[in-house]
């Protein structure tokens, strides 16, 4: 997802998006959770070379660590790591193509990404960590651009973590360091969030569907690609 480019035309370019992800939806059941490293290492050497290996070794060092924290410290190491280590870069600069969706090892071998590689990224590695994923929502928003007063907004991704379904949810952003509420990013206007297990329209608490699959036609080539390369 290009900030600024793409969605952000007009406010009904977002509803019909919302539509259309209701009305085309296609199953998927893998869920991340099972890490196989010696195939992500051998890909990583493959086709980045070893300090993409070096960097998935952190990054797998880092999620053992924090399988035994509080999930506050969870939700802080997974925004830090990423936040840190990958650049962030509209899609056609690192990927070469308008909107590309890129696996956790594609995001760590380029070390750049745009807004939906760093939610993807975060949202993987929570999950591995052992963060309910019914407690994460991949989110894309409508994000405020210049100020409050401002009329001007764009296309932004982001994760979002729920304590419990109806719970303000806290939101990891790749462009701004701190984790925050919700209601203190008065700048960002939910669209939809989805997860590997259902899809939630605007800011609602229960799914207005259990089969998060196909304008998600992405996110169900990305989670195939993942499981590919050892997440699945």
């Amino acid at each position: 997802m290009i900030l600024g480019h793409g969605f952000s035309q007009a406010t009904h370019t977002f509803q019909r998006t919302c539509l259309a992800l209701l009305v085309c939806i296609v199953f998927t059941t893998l869920v991340w959770g099972q890490l196989d490293l010696d195939r992500m290492r051998s890909l990583a050497s493959q086709r980045y070379g070893q300090d993409t290996v070096n960097l998935v070794d952190e990054w797998n060092e880092t999620i053992e660590a924090m399988k035994s924290m509080p999930e506050a410290q969870k939700l802080d190491a997974a925004n830090k790591f990423f936040n840190r280590k990958i650049r962030w870069v509209q899609d056609p600069e690192a990927w070469g193509q308008k909107d590309y969706w890129a696996t956790p090892l594609e995001t760590m071998g380029n070390g750049r990404g745009d807004c939906e590689d760093f939610a993807i990224a975060k949202y993987s590695m929570l999950v591995l960590a052992g963060v309910d994923i019914d407690k994460l929502r991949i989110t894309y928003v409508k994000a405020q651009m210049g100020g409050p007063n401002s009329k001007i907004h764009a296309a932004h991704m982001v994760l979002a973590y729920y304590p419990t379904p109806a719970a303000v949810p806290q939101i990891l952003d790749n462009l701004i360091t701190d984790i925050y509420l919700a209601t203190k990013r008065t700048d960002l206007t939910p669209v939809y969030g989805f997860n590997s297990r259902g899809l939630w329209v605007g800011g609602a608490a229960t799914p207005a569907t259990t089969n998060p699959g196909a304008k998600l036609s992405r996110w169900r080539d990305l989670l195939q690609r993942a499981a590919a390369e050892g997440l699945g």
